[in-house]
């Protein structure tokens, strides 16, 4: 009687075992991204063609957003590859294509100021700002692997939606952020990464957020030195749009060209040469959606860079929307997964 209740005992306990496993493969399976292999590779111009129909979707909710309507939005993700590069497809609804970001304005008393989002107390514009996107994708920390975004992310600490840092020394994850006026506009990536630095207010205020390295390019505010206006103007100083100039067109500000009301961009960009600019994408906004694609090298080499070298394995990641906010993103709650079919 006794080996009997044991034998029973032990059944009953391999079944909740494999059927824990067997939950486990299943969601790791609904959650799981498959890239597919073609010969063509996709052309970067923000439309969906025949390629992507061969990519399964996965869609992926976000939540607790700034500006989307109750605050989430569903994004579908495809993705394929050919033999040394990869790529990937992003759409989602937003109502609001985005891109006036903290430009200048002419006063009607001829002085120049830049319109405030009243609630923001500090890195905290939801009103004049961009539409922004993420990646993150997992390099070095088993913990991201089992809890996705949630692991980086700490409410508090000085800042109005907290910092991103990892617990662990060592750890890392590759961080892509989309800037759709600072980067998207010469379609760019932001390329980063994020490790294990703690939030310090006059040490390390970006806390564990680093910037891949860079031999060139960037943006920076356009402003005179004393800040109280535009340094530089669009060609024939014409006013915006668009909210950003680029460098290398950038003219003389003429403050006589201008009547009260109008408006010069806030930012000068210029392409990002190096490590920090190798993800290319393609973005177009069009009857209240995004469509986003993505372009990189399976292998890279950077030692901040996820790399793709490995077509047995699966790479965690998590995704981020950014309507119009600094900060107050739309997050992917769960752990979601890269697989190459």
């Amino acid at each position: 009687m006794k080996n009997t209740k044991r034998r029973m005992y032990h059944l009953t306990l391999v079944g909740a075992l494999l059927a824990l496993a067997a939950g486990t493969a299943y969601a790791k399976e609904k959650n799981t991204l498959e890239a597919v292999k073609v010969k063509t590779a996709p052309t970067l111009d923000g439309k969906v063609d025949n390629i992507w129909k061969k990519s399964k979707p996965l869609t992926i909710k976000v939540i607790d957003g700034a500006n989307l309507p109750g605050g989430e939005t569903d994004v579908t993700l495809k993705a394929v590859y050919t033999k040394d590069m990869v790529y990937f497809l992003a759409q989602y609804k937003d109502a609001t294509q985005s891109f006036r970001r903290s430009p200048w304005q002419k006063q009607a008393d001829g002085a120049w100021k830049k319109p405030k989002d009243p609630n923001d107390k500090g890195g905290d514009n939801n009103l004049y700002y961009e539409d922004k996107f993420g990646w993150a994708w997992n390099i070095s920390s088993p913990d991201f692997e089992k809890q996705g975004c949630a692991y980086a992310c700490h409410t508090g600490e000085g800042k109005p939606y907290g910092n991103k840092y990892l617990e662990k020394a060592g750890e890392r994850i590759d961080l892509w952020h989309l800037k759709s006026v600072r980067t998207g506009s010469l379609g760019q990536v932001d390329d980063g990464y994020v490790d294990d630095t703690r939030y310090d207010k006059e040490k390390t205020p970006g806390a564990g957020r680093k910037n891949d390295p860079k031999t060139s390019g960037g943006y920076e505010d356009n402003q005179t030195e004393d800040k109280k206006m535009p340094k530089f103007a669009l060609k024939g100083n014409k006013p915006a749009p668009p909210y950003w100039i680029v460098d290398a067109e950038k003219e003389p500000f003429d403050d006589s060209k201008y009547k009260a009301g109008d408006e010069v961009p806030g930012i000068l960009v210029a392409p990002f040469t190096g490590d920090r600019g190798d993800v290319a994408i393609s973005m177009k906004w069009e009857k209240g959606m995004w469509t986003i694609e993505f372009a990189r090298k399976l292998v890279t080499g950077s030692e901040f860079d996820v790399q793709f070298n490995d077509m047995k394995k699966s790479y965690p990641f998590g995704i981020a929307v950014f309507d119009n906010a600094q900060v107050r993103h739309a997050y992917d709650p769960d752990v979601h997964f890269l697989k190459f079919k």
